[in-house]
């Protein structure tokens, strides 16, 4: 569905944190914002039983139901969920609710109990083995979501895609325009063979080849490319293109432009496993920027480290102000 191009709200590679759980006797809650795609092996067996990769509670002998409650990483309108039941075939939950919250600042699970939590995905039945994907309709920011799973069972992912709002007061002068979690998002790209273009745009350092952005090899005269939308206008004042842990398959040389043709880097070499930063050629307000690779290869991160215009400020308070209530 279009909204898994949405980033992963929830995703711990932003941030996202599982809070509390009532339950999760067979595996741990944890494991269900892990940002890389559950595995299992067969007949592998701890103290208590096959060991799955994902969050599973007992067998309720009770009345009730089980929940997880997710701090997402970054606040955001939840676009769609998936609860991913991969490799629960005999013990997935027959139904599963998700629900939204927004609080200020970092609530405690006894907190959390008492917010305001609204529906993001009414009761509805589960699929097992199965990514189950739930398109949400919902104006209203979150800044944590609850799994309800009725009765009891496993679930290996909930992925919570969507817009993050950021709170304008909380912003710093100068930060990456281009980053995920303020709300930079990639518009499109050349290829993403190897790795998505997604990943150029996350936070903190790449773990390995496979946390960034790589092309196939190209056989012919062209280049690879990748087109970035901003959180909101802004004046980049340092630009960082880091080939991290890509040695003998990153770029030769790069480039970085504005939507309006704006040379913000010229076409520069670039080295294997390397954080290149650069000043920018020309200080210009822009809301896009378009990344050139030559001729391809792989880059782990893309940041344009700048500072709001005063539209760009405007933009970023205006979506945080907007709740839909």
């Amino acid at each position: 569905m279009m909204f898994e191009e949405s980033l992963d709200l929830a995703s711990r590679a932003l941030g996202g944190s599982v809070v509390a759980a009532n339950d999760e006797f067979f595996a741990e809650r944890d494991n269900l914002i892990n940002p890389w795609a559950p595995g299992f092996t067969p007949r592998t067996f701890g103290a208590k039983g096959q060991v799955y990769d994902g969050w599973e509670t007992r067998r309720r002998r009770e009345p009730g139901h089980d929940h997880a409650i997710v701090r997402l990483g970054t606040p955001g309108a939840v676009r769609g969920v998936v609860v991913d039941t991969a490799h629960f075939t005999g013990n997935y939950p027959p139904e599963a609710a998700v629900d939204g919250c927004l609080l200020a600042g970092y609530p405690s699970p006894g907190e959390l109990a008492g917010a305001d939590w609204f529906p993001l995905v009414e009761r509805s039945p589960l699929q097992g083995d199965t990514r189950n994907r739930f398109p949400v309709d919902s104006p209203r920011r979150a800044s944590h979501v609850r799994l309800s799973i009725f009765p009891d069972g496993g679930v290996a992912r909930l992925r919570v895609y969507g817009e993050p709002a950021i709170d304008p007061d909380l912003l710093p002068d100068v930060f990456d325009l281009a980053a995920a979690e303020y709300g930079g998002r990639v518009l499109d790209c050349s290829d993403r063979f190897y790795g998505s273009p997604g990943n150029l745009l996350l936070p903190g350092l790449a773990a390995t080849m496979g946390d960034g952005w790589e092309t196939r090899r190209r056989r012919d005269g062209g280049n690879d490319w990748v087109r970035v939308r901003l959180a909101a206008p802004g004046v980049p004042a340092l630009i960082e293109l880091d080939t991290s842990h890509f040695k003998g398959n990153a770029p030769g040389w790069a480039a970085l432009t504005g939507p309006d043709g704006e040379q913000l880097l010229p076409r520069t070499r670039l080295q294997p496993d390397t954080r290149h930063r650069f000043r920018p050629a020309i200080a210009a307000p822009v809301d896009e920027v378009l990344l050139d690779v030559y001729p391809d290869g792989g880059m782990a991160r893309l940041r344009v480290h700048g500072a709001l215009t005063p539209d760009g400020l405007a933009r970023l308070a205006k979506t945080w102000q907007e709740d839909g209530r």
